[in-house]
């Protein structure tokens, strides 16, 4: 469940992060959704115990930062590959 609430923030967090690239929202939420579920994979992996209210939190948190980050790192390397073909 807590690669879900990462996934999930990760989407968000996509589609906030990758507003300005020209990829879309499609593609921007399905890059936040890879980088968002990979942290929740890794944090739940590393907190192995029950949820909390702090947790899920720091899940979708977590998510949602990676998410963005991944998103906007794609949108810039898109752009300047595009930059470079014109």
């Amino acid at each position: 469940m807590e690669w879900l609430l990462g996934l999930l923030g990760g989407v968000v967090g996509g589609g906030i992060g990758g507003a300005k690239n020209p990829l879309g929202p499609v593609v921007n939420g399905a890059a936040g959704a890879v980088g968002g579920g990979v942290t929740g994979a890794i944090i739940q992996a590393a907190a192995s115990s029950g949820l909390d209210f702090g947790q899920i939190l720091a899940q979708v948190a977590g998510g949602g930062v990676v998410g963005a980050v991944v998103s906007a790192v794609l949108g810039f390397v898109t752009k300047a590959k595009a930059d470079q073909a014109h």
